[in-house]
This record gives C-alpha cells, structure tokens and sequence, in this order.
C-alpha cells in the first residue's frame, strides 16, 4: 500500500509540473502560478516520506500489508534530501566567509564589501542578514548617480531576504532536478524577484538611470552568481530584456508587483500535507 502512495504521489507531482506554462497577467497572479508549480510537488513529496516513516514497514494500511522497501525509500529520500541542504549550507557559509574576508568601504554614501577585480558584479551575500558586495570593476563604469540606483536596487533584495528565502527554494530545485520544468521554473521565479527588486529601486531612484546600469553592467564581463546570492546582474536575454521594459514603463513598477504573501496565498499549499492523514488508517 505505501508504495502505491509513493507512485501516486510522483505520478501526481509530476504532471502539475509537466503541465506548467509561464503564467500570463498580473505579476502577482504570475508570482502565486509559478511558486506553487515549484514548491508543491516537492512538498508533497516531503510528507509522503514523513508519512511513511511515521508508520513504519510494519503493519497494514486500507487492508493492504506495508513493507521495508517503501519505509526505506522514504528514508533514503529524506536522507538524501538532508545531505543536498547540508551541502548547500556548506557552500553558502563560504559564500559569506568570501564576502566578509573583502575590505569594506564606502560607495555612495552606503558601506560596502569591495571585490577587487576588473569584472562587474554587485550582490546581496549571506542567509538571512547578507553582506552587500560590489567589485571594482562595476565602480570603475558607473557613475555615483547609477551606482545609487545599484545600491537601491540591492537593498530591495535586502527589504525582502532574498538571499534566505531563494537559499531554500534551490535547495528544492536540486532535490526536485528531476521532475519536468524544473529549470524553467526557477528561472521564471528569479525573474520575478528581479522585477520585485527593480520596483523596490525605483521608488527611491529613477528607473530608467537603473535600467541604463544594468546595461552597462551585463555589457561588459559579469561574474557568476551562486548559492545565498542576489545579483544585480540577469544571465540570460530574456530575463534582461523583461527587467528594462519594465523599468522604461512605469505602469509595470506599481505596487502590485508582487505583494506580501496573505493566509489565503498559502491556503493551496495545505493540500500537500493530506498524506499525513494517511497516518491515522495505519494499524
């Protein structure tokens, strides 16, 4: 019986992500599609395991016998899962060792940890209170007004603990690498946060003097971002193309650009732990 949970449950959680296209409206609406197409599946998945190693390889459940194979492969998944997270740690907490070993200076009225290479990069480093981090290379092309609107824009990925949340939801994309539409996912969700970024910035800064350093940022040689980072940078076209639009015409940066999360934005996610129910037919 339990591994015909474990089937129906992979079988389930890969179809929602199969059948994923990239949400149309609102940022909001597209915000809600796109984190629950990422984060359900695997959450579903969690509490199956959970589930099933709650009630053990003995016993029955619905008049079916369990067995050892099910309560050991959910074992080994929650086991494997805990190594990825300790391994993603590991190489966030020398992310942060990294960042803090910089000198720090002064940038446009902001303290910042230099990174002394002729690259460009500007970045949000750490958990949950992160290092800002900006290399001498970006200095060296931008003016004060445009590395204002680069301190703004990272400050907003400071207001809003990108570094922390995004830390967790890799830590879900690697455990769930294998399921269909994995990365376009993520990719869709970091665009998102750079769109969230962005409005933060230009509430306090002129978009189009932001729109103008991004350019000139991903123009030249940027570096590339890792674990417990939120760059300034967008690795891809379309991801640059979507944020400039966005900056160059103000009806997109409104305050519906993604809003904090209400009680009822979570109310779907609840469905994910109907598995723990099955712990009350187990005898």
């Amino acid at each position: 019986m339990h591994l015909l949970m474990i089937l129906a449950v992979i079988g389930f959680s890969w179809l929602i992500r199969y059948l994923w296209e990239a949400p149309q409206g609102t940022h909001n609406e597209k915000w809600r599609q796109t984190l629950f197409s990422f984060l359900f599946p695997p959450l579903l998945i969690f509490m199956t395991a959970i589930a099933l190693i709650d009630m053990g390889p003995q016993g029955k459940m619905g008049g079916l016998k369990t067995d050892w194979f099910s309560y050991v492969m959910a074992f080994a998944s929650l086991g494997f899962f805990t190594w990825l997270c300790g391994k993603l740690t590991w190489k966030g907490w020398q992310s942060v060792k990294s960042a803090l070993a910089c000198p720090q200076i002064q940038v446009a009225g902001s303290n910042v940890r230099l990174l002394e290479t002729k690259e460009t990069f500007a970045a949000q480093i750490g958990f949950w209170n992160p290092k800002l981090v900006v290399s001498q290379g970006l200095i060296d092309i931008l003016s004060q007004e445009q590395l204002k609107s680069v301190l703004a824009h990272e400050q907003g990925h400071y207001y809003y603990r990108d570094t922390f949340w995004f830390f967790w939801l890799g830590w879900v994309r690697s455990c769930t690498a294998w399921l269909p539409n994995t990365q376009e996912l993520w990719e869709e969700l970091i665009v998102l946060r750079e769109l969230r970024a962005d409005a933060y910035a230009a509430k306090q800064v002129d978009p189009i003097i932001l729109a103008e350093s991004l350019l000139l940022a991903v123009s030249s040689s940027p570096l590339s971002t890792d674990i417990c980072c939120a760059a300034l940078d967008s690795s891809s076209v379309r991801r640059l193309e979507q944020r400039v639009d966005a900056l160059i015409t103000p009806l997109e940066l409104t305050s519906e650009l993604i809003s904090e999360p209400s009680f009822n934005f979570w109310k779907p996610y609840l469905l994910a732990f109907i598995p723990l129910v099955s712990i009350l037919f187990h005898t």
